[in-house]
């Protein structure tokens, strides 16, 4: 089965510390946990109090990271609001696990969910492997099944990788000031 503290581990180097890109349409953002979607998290208050503290990014992420019920806080975040609803746990491949977490992280656990059962419905040899399954963007227990059971599972997350940068590239299409995350963006899609 997937491991959450491993897909956190791993998606916590791509999230970094503290941030406030004003081309970022999350806003102040820290450890991936973004203020403008996610305004009731509890560990604002703490965020804020070091704010006040000092206004140098590298000794502002120092003093967080040093707050160990904040670093506890920001783990239970994740596990409540992005492993646990899709499920991850379920998952046998830690890989898929990986990403899947990651997906959706940066993009919402909805879409995480739907590119999977993209995916799946993808590679399934025009519905000679299995069945189509509705693409609703929840992982239920057909979705959990075909996914453990997949036949060919490197192509499957090759197939969601591709999902992912045509995603990527479908923003920075849409509002070109959003290329500036693009280095970051894809250092998250294996090729």
């Amino acid at each position: 089965m997937a491991n959450f503290t491993a897909a956190f581990t791993k998606t916590m180097g791509h999230e970094g510390g503290y941030a406030n890109n004003p081309l970022d349409t999350g806003g102040e953002t820290y450890k991936g946990i973004a203020r403008n979607f996610n305004p009731g998290w509890g560990g604002w208050h703490k965020v804020d109090q070091a704010k006040k503290q000092t206004g140098v990014v590298a000794q502002l992420d120092r003093l967080l990271s040093a707050d160990k019920a904040l670093q506890l806080e920001v783990q239970k975040f994740y596990k409540l609001n992005y492993w646990d609803v899709n499920r991850l746990d379920l998952i046998d491949s830690q890989v898929l696990g990986d990403k899947l977490f990651d997906i959706g992280v940066n993009m919402g656990v909805k879409r995480a969910a739907l590119m999977l059962q993209q995916a799946l419905n993808l590679t399934n040899v025009n519905g000679r492997a299995y069945r189509d399954i509705a693409e609703d963007g929840v992982i239920g227990p057909e979705t959990l099944s075909l996914t453990d059971t997949h036949p060919r599972p490197a192509l499957l997350l090759k197939v969601i990788n591709a999902l992912q940068a045509e995603r990527y590239l479908n923003i920075m299409r849409n509002n070109p000031t959003q290329e500036t995350f693009a280095n970051s963006w894809f250092s998250r899609v294996a090729f």
